[in-house]
């Protein structure tokens, strides 16, 4: 049964090293999964025409026998655009039910960033992962929020895997994945996550152009961590265009959509605040042997260190 059913009406030194092995070279893989990362135009305030787009962006995929679909964070009023404090709707609600719809219409799974306004009044900076019935598997909010968020969103309290017939999935947001963020990965990985799908909102300064790409250190590196220390894939889809509205108002969301594993970066998309587009990824689907504590001994056997605090 569907946990969210919708409505048919509508540690840094560690982390180095850990980021320096090499893959396992024994590594083994079952299958593979096509990963369509939709590089989305958000649009600051205009939930009407985020969705248009983001159905179009569902349906392109489809078109590439996408298996799954990957979109950005807070794809409805854009992330912390002021009309989301007076306008988020519940999840289930009208614009959750539009994407569970666009899921059940091309038959692939579908992971999506909304807002959503929780029963007590709260906003939550949310994430959906939709199966192919329509029907919401999974349902995550932010933990790791930036300050400049906290006026916006309340700070997520749980973590969920869900086991599909693609793999394991678990779900995060955006800086969950900087590298002060990563406990959540690693969480998400002890928890049996073979993929990590993470709705984003890279954002930069107006002046910063693709020559400048300052996400290896942010990006780059903390997708990598996680990939080589579990043997995971870390997938990350980010906006595009220019910033309206709220405290970061003038900056812009670049692209970058990133989708890493074991072996390094598997696709990567344009680095531009005009690059709307959709890059499709094969993913190798991982099998991950261990469990519970044999986890940690796989750790300690790659040089991760338990016991030492960052200097």
């Amino acid at each position: 049964m569907a946990l969210f059913p919708f409505r048919k009406t509508s540690a840094a030194r560690a982390a180095t090293a850990a980021l320096a092995a090499p893959a396992p070279a024994a590594a083994t893989f079952a299958g593979s999964i096509r990963v369509g990362m939709g590089q989305l135009l958000v649009e600051g305030g205009e939930p009407e025409r985020n969705l248009e787009r983001a159905e179009r962006m569902i349906a392109e995929a489809a078109t590439h026998q996408c298996d799954v679909v990957l979109l950005p964070e807070t794809l409805d009023f854009a992330w912390t655009h002021p009309s989301a404090l007076t306008e988020a709707q519940p999840i289930p609600g009208p614009y959750s039910d539009r994407l569970c719809q666009a899921a059940l219409r091309h038959n692939l799974y579908l992971c999506a960033g909304l807002t959503e306004r929780a029963p007590d009044g709260r906003n939550y900076n949310a994430a959906i992962l939709i199966n192919p019935q329509g029907e919401i598997i999974c349902k995550y909010h932010k933990i790791n929020l930036l300050e400049v968020e906290l006026p916006f969103y309340a700070v997520g309290q749980t973590l969920n895997v869900v086991d599909t017939p693609l793999g394991k999935i678990g779900v995060n947001i955006c800086a969950d994945n900087f590298l002060d963020g990563l406990p959540i990965g690693h969480t998400l990985a002890r928890m049996g996550a073979e993929f990590i799908l993470s709705p984003s909102s890279w954002t930069v300064d107006y002046s910063i152009t693709e020559e400048h790409d300052p996400y290896r250190e942010k990006w780059v590196k903390p997708y990598s961590i996680l990939a080589q220390l579990y043997n995971v894939s870390v997938v990350g889809t980010t906006s595009v265009g220019y910033i309206v509205g709220g405290p970061y108002e003038g900056k812009k969301s670049v692209g970058c959509s990133l989708a890493v594993d074991a072996s390094g970066i598997r696709a990567q998309g344009k680095f531009n605040e005009f690059a709307g587009d959709l890059v499709v990824a094969d993913l190798p689907r991982p099998i991950r042997a261990e469990q519970g504590t044999q986890i940690g001994q796989m750790l300690q056997r790659k040089g991760f260190a338990f016991d030492k605090l960052s200097a």
